[in-house]
């Protein structure tokens, strides 16, 4: 479908659930730089958000470079580690509470989520005369997620193209080893 150059779009963009989806299925990262060039696809950003978790190694801090040289701002919340062992890390209220802020200056809104817990925004979002498009990988959107958004685009559908290649995620992962030592 082809989008009006002059629509204005955020992307909102639940790292976790993108990469849990990536790595469960493919056993690969997500290429963030091709999901929001799709997300984008071609209109005018406005702002790109990523929900992050910073765990108490920091080893992370290279990927959140790496977003913000895209043009995503990191959205960034230290992972909470409760007495037991329990660690707790999610973004979608803060999620919610963004897209809702910047709506009034959006004529659509990505979300980068198949999380269900998303359907009240969305809900509200359409509710409000906003386009909704959610882009996710589909064998782990949730059903009302699909049913709910405008337009559902699918990473699995070219998944080659929005994951990293098996070899070259070896090579980045035996790259920051080596850094390490």
């Amino acid at each position: 479908m082809k989008k009006p150059k002059q629509q204005r779009v955020g992307v909102f963009i639940d790292v976790q659930n993108l990469y849990h989806s990536a790595r469960n299925i493919y056993k690969t990262r997500v290429n963030f730089s091709e999901v929001l060039k799709e997300a984008i696809a071609n209109r005018q950003l406005i702002r790109a958000f990523a929900y992050v978790i910073r765990t108490k190694t920091g080893e992370e801090k290279s990927f959140f470079e790496a977003l913000a040289d895209l043009g995503i701002e990191p959205r960034i919340k230290d992972l909470k580690e409760f007495a037991g062992g329990a660690k707790k890390g999610d973004w979608d209220v803060g999620l919610a509470v963004d897209a809702i802020r910047t709506s009034p200056n959006l004529d659509a809104i990505i979300i980068s989520s198949g999380d269900s817990d998303f359907v009240p925004l969305i809900n509200y979002l359409r509710d409000h005369g906003k386009r909704v498009e959610v882009i996710a990988f589909g064998k782990t959107t949730a059903a009302e997620v699909i049913e709910a958004a405008d337009e559902f685009i699918d990473l699995d559908k070219n998944s080659n193209r929005f994951l990293f290649k098996q070899k070259f995620y070896k090579r980045l992962q035996e790259k920051s080893e080596n850094k390490k030592k």
